[in-house]
């Protein structure tokens, strides 16, 4: 039987969320999780049935202890996670509610993971039996060790015959637009799958849906036929997947994706979700999608299943997509409603 297992590998992180709505200057406690890019989509397939493994690292406290814990009981394998450093990074949220943005502050500077090396982990025997390779942007625009080792662990990924996905999730308060085209232009010659939001390609590689505006919430979904198109044919990908999110407020978002296959592109359904918690959400779409695409789906369920259960991800708490398959399955199938489940 093929392996169905994926690999995950970025930094692992404490996230401090506000109570109630509260900013941060209101806030007098935090409510704990713990969180980072990469494990949040591992969680995922998980959850979904796969086999699911991080690689990453934490430090030798409690604290540490305390993540491992969290991720091995949504099904995560820790094995790989390395005990190491002082601290764990922090990411601070404060969420939105209606016309008023949620917030976001980082603490991540000299995470254990920040200050390991190519040659700590063993990528032969990670990357024996598995299938599937994930990372972000999130882990190369921490430091240029973890540059180095995102490479190398591509390099090792592929030698394996593993599948390599890449979410590009940028985030403009952990680099600039050149550094992380400089960077992940290099590295986008081992992925097969890329995904990315409705800004990423912009930011990163200068590539823009004409005739759009992200902050007015007006999507033109048919200009980014274009852009998977230029990314598709530009670094060679397999396929291409972008989230299409239609920012009306704080609270209530459209929520949509393409999935461009070098032939057909293929539309989810749009959403139209009343947020209870959005961090979390293309992850939990990565995370979905590479379920799909182990799965044996064709490229239309395989963009209806990550969208619908990523639309459900963002009414949990956390950054966990904890929708089980059945519920994925029946809100694709048009069951919106919300009515109780006796």
């Amino acid at each position: 039987m093929k392996s169905k297992k994926a690999v995950f590998f970025g930094e692992l992180m404490i996230r401090l969320n506000t109570n109630n709505y509260e900013r941060f200057i209101q806030a007098r406690g935090f409510n704990v999780r713990y969180t980072g890019a990469e494990a949040n989509a591992a969680v995922s397939v998980a959850n979904f049935g796969l086999e699911s493994y991080v690689v990453s690292a934490v430090p030798v406290h409690e604290l540490g202890q305390a993540c491992i814990n969290y991720l091995k009981q949504y099904g995560v394998d820790t094995q790989y996670i390395k005990r190491t450093g002082k601290r764990l990074g922090i990411l601070y949220v404060e969420t939105g509610f209606s016309q008023r943005p949620s917030k976001v502050i980082y603490d991540r500077e000299n995470s254990p993971l920040t200050e390991l090396k190519a040659d700590d982990f063993d990528w032969n025997g990670i990357f024996k039996g598995k299938a599937w390779f994930h990372f972000s942007g999130t882990a190369p625009a921490l430091s240029d060790n973890l540059s180095e080792i995102v490479k190398q662990a591509c390099v090792k990924a592929r030698e394996y015959g593993l599948k390599i996905s890449c979410d590009l999730n940028y985030r403009q308060k952990l680099w600039t637009p050149q550094r992380a085209c400089s960077i992940m232009t290099e590295l986008m010659e081992y992925v097969d799958v890329l995904i990315g939001n409705e800004e990423d390609a912009e930011k990163v590689f200068g590539i823009r849906a004409q005739n759009t505006d992200v902050t007015s919430g007006h999507i033109n979904g048919e200009k980014y036929k274009e852009v998977a198109e230029k990314l598709y044919k530009t670094f060679n990908f397999e396929q291409v997947a972008i989230t299409l999110r239609e920012s009306i407020s704080a609270s209530d978002n459209g929520w949509s994706a393409l999935l461009y296959d070098g032939v057909n592109h293929n539309f989810s359904r749009k959403y139209t979700i009343h947020i209870l918690d959005r961090v979390g959400g293309g992850d939990s779409f990565a995370g979905a999608l590479i379920y799909s695409i182990l799965s044996g789906f064709d490229s239309k369920k395989t963009v209806e299943f990550a969208t619908a259960a990523s639309c459900l991800k963002q009414a949990i708490l956390g950054d966990f997509n904890l929708a089980t398959v059945d519920e994925v399955y029946r809100l694709m199938e048009g069951d919106a409603s919300g009515r109780v489940q006796r």
